[in-house]
């Protein structure tokens, strides 16, 4: 089995994150400038077997796309020329950076450690990954 790669795109950064080999755990593995994402991304695959590229899919609340998918859909684009053996999965990610906000408070984050906005996209991220594993697996 190969791991599932999570993509929180973002305009500046993204966060991604990955599970274990066995599909069972699900961990923010770092933020990357969003202009460097690919190469990083080509490079990754390298070292590791990836068979899976989820990728948020920004939503309003009333289930219409917001305003960041304009950016995603580049970006798909691209992924899907640069890297076409990897299928690619769209996936909610509504409320995701509420949620891993709470998850840094729940974790006893002080103040300035929760203003770190890469932090925030890893860990969304990793939501986005386990969200996946929980109502797929």
């Amino acid at each position: 089995m190969g791991r599932i790669l999570a993509i929180d795109f973002g305009k500046v950064r993204t966060g991604i994150a990955v599970t274990d080999q066995l599909q069972i755990i699900a961990s923010g593995l770092t933020t990357v400038k969003t202009d460097e994402l690919i190469k990083f991304l080509k490079d990754y695959i390298v070292k590791e077997n990836v068979e899976l590229f989820l990728v948020g899919k920004p939503k309003q609340m009333n289930n219409t796309d917001s305003e960041s998918e304009a950016l995603i859909l580049p970006f798909l684009t691209k992924l899907a020329k640069e890297i076409p053996q990897i299928p690619v999965k769209r996936i909610d990610e509504r409320f995701t950076s509420k949620m891993a906000f709470q998850t840094m408070i729940d974790g006893g984050l002080k103040k300035n450690q929760r203003k770190n906005k890469a932090l925030v996209d890893e860990i969304s991220a990793t939501i986005i990954l386990q969200s996946y594993l929980y109502n797929n697996g």
